[in-house]
């Protein structure tokens, strides 16, 4: 079962649990969860929000799609059903989490907020705190991700402007803005795909590129090009394929840095492994972009009642702001006396090695390497506590057996 059994002590708020706890139930805790059910150890999947998935269900824009092909995004134990598209759309991705939780009986434990979590040395376990219990156990497994709070940028002025100010999180439809001038802030995936979907409602989209990005194509001869350059990764070295793709890229799309798209000199793919700073896939932005649909500005120097003034000293008036400016992790504001974890919420150990810190906790979806590293993650945290779980649970039993036999 996906959900552990339970012993209250005295104290009815405190809860025994007697497989791990893991905090998240997004598609790093359902992982984690279904790989434990198969290897025979229960869990407990605590979760913040009132459902699974809520990251996917109530803070993604309703045109998202995965950006890349759907056996790149599959769960550990279960494929995607064969009637989905290469390229699946949110709600069939929240419908695919909402069958895998059922396929492996994971029932989270919904409405609670971990307010501290704490390894207690005295004990030998772990203390977690909800708003209205602590639950113990031998094993923690971090699971909320890298995305779990939108970054909200410190931009003078920005309490004066008259407008809306939304961050992607909230975003769901460019119709909410027909016909205005926006001020999308972000050029990532999310900045380019926000923008398109405002020119298809006739809005006058203005992307900020502070700085330097990179652009590929969402394929590359009818493959997708991050399966192209996984398959190319196993024969050769990495700088090899990131100067390959690069030549396809522009011979594809172009020379990006004449619309104001400057590449990284650091290639795309060691860029993602060395910062985690993903390329953008062009699903459509690029065009509109050469096109002038999509305007294309400079980094924002300040907010004003009516608009924004420039780094370069001009000044133009919007309607409206959508703030494209990614998510962050939220594990140093409740993950305490660790040292595993960096002030920004990630894990010290660089990948491959981060799943596993110190006394029993396990991290799963810090990768920066999407759906792919989690399925890894949740697969290697899994048989590492199963091995754990078995060696206790057959010293238990031994011991059992030698009071009976005496």
């Amino acid at each position: 079962m996906g959900s552990s059994q339970r012993q209250h002590h005295n104290d009815a708020n405190c809860v025994w649990v007697h497989g791990p706890i893991i905090v998240g139930a997004g598609p790093s805790g359902l992982a984690t969860s279904a790989c434990l059910t198969q290897q025979g150890v229960p869990s407990l999947v605590l979760e913040k929000t009132d459902c699974l998935a809520s990251l996917w269900r109530h803070r993604t824009y309703d045109r998202l799609k995965l950006h890349l092909p759907r056996q790149f995004c599959e769960l550990p134990l279960l494929g995607f059903p064969p009637n989905f598209p290469k390229y699946p759309t949110r709600h069939q991705f929240v419908s695919y989490l909402e069958s895998y939780a059922s396929r492996f009986s994971i029932q989270p434990r919904f409405n609670q907020a971990v307010r501290r979590a704490e390894y207690d040395r005295g004990l030998g376990f772990w203390r977690v705190q909800t708003q209205d219990s602590e639950y113990i156990s031998r094993w923690l497994v971090v699971a909320t991700g890298e995305n779990a709070e939108p970054v909200m940028p410190d931009i003078p002025g920005m309490n004066m402007f008259d407008g809306p100010v939304v961050h992607t999180s909230s975003y769901k439809s460019g119709f909410e803005f027909k016909n205005q001038r926006v001020l999308v802030v972000g050029c990532g995936n999310s900045g380019m795909e926000v923008s398109l979907d405002l020119c298809r409602h006739n809005a006058i989209p203005h992307m900020v590129i502070r700085n330097t990005v990179h652009v590929l194509p969402r394929e590359m001869f009818g493959f997708s090009t991050f399966g192209l350059a996984m398959t190319l990764l196993k024969w050769f070295p990495l700088k090899l394929v990131d100067k390959f793709m690069l030549l396809v890229a522009s011979f594809i799309l172009g020379n990006t840095d004449q619309i104001s798209l400057r590449r990284p000199k650091t290639g795309p793919i060691e860029l993602k492994n060395v910062t985690g700073k993903t390329p953008v896939l062009d699903v459509g932005a690029l065009p509109l972009i050469k096109s002038g649909k999509i305007k294309v500005v400079e980094g924002v120097k300040e907010i004003t009642r009516n608009g924004a003034k420039f780094v370069g000293g001009k000044e133009k008036e919007f309607d409206s702001i959508i703030l494209a400016t990614g998510y962050k992790s939220n594990v140093s504001t409740w993950l305490k006396g660790c040292e595993s974890f960096s002030k920004d919420g990630m894990p010290k150990t660089p990948f491959p090695n981060g799943w596993k810190a110190e006394e029993g906790l396990y991290t799963v979806g810090f990768t920066r390497r999407g759906l792919l590293g989690t399925a890894s993650d949740a697969v290697k945290v899994a048989n590492d506590i199963a091995q754990q779980w078995r060696s206790i649970n057959n010293g238990y039993n031994s011991h059992v057996i030698q009071l009976k036999e005496t």
